[in-house]
């Protein structure tokens, strides 16, 4: 089950993962983890049963562009589906709000999960938090 929740509702769960995948797992700073984006993002939060076992943001930026970010399941959880449930429920709210383009910063490893989708690379590979990322833009 996919919830779309607000920072105030969601940052519990939400940070609960992003620490474990984004700080513990591959090392990013705690300080990079949140940012002046949650507050105004709509948080996707993956439930098995009660327990939050992923998560993702969109954050809404002008000109009808949206951002997805912030994207990361439990290990336990991986391989199951749960990031597909994740950005498909993103991808619909965007399309509800009127977005017409997503872009995301996709690490390398994640670039052909995002492919699956219709997201296109764009530029070069560049750090962030010490991870090769790529930018994506998706087209709705």
């Amino acid at each position: 089950m996919i919830l779309i929740k607000s920072w105030r509702d969601a940052e519990q769960e939400a940070y609960s993962i992003r620490k474990n995948v984004f700080i513990q797992e591959q090392g990013v700073p705690e300080e990079m983890e949140i940012d002046e984006h949650d507050l105004t993002a709509q948080h996707a939060l993956a439930y098995m049963g009660s327990q939050c076992i992923g998560t993702a943001r969109l954050v809404t930026l002008p000109g009808n562009i949206g951002r997805i970010g912030r994207m990361a399941v439990l290990p336990d959880y991986r391989r199951q589906g749960i990031g597909m449930q994740l950005l498909s429920t993103l991808l619909e709210l965007s399309k509800s709000l009127g977005i017409t383009q997503l872009e995301l910063h996709a690490q390398l490893s994640a670039i052909a999960f995002y492919e699956q989708f219709g997201f296109i690379v764009q530029g070069e590979i560049y750090q962030e938090a010490g991870i090769e990322h790529r930018d994506m833009i998706l087209s709705i």
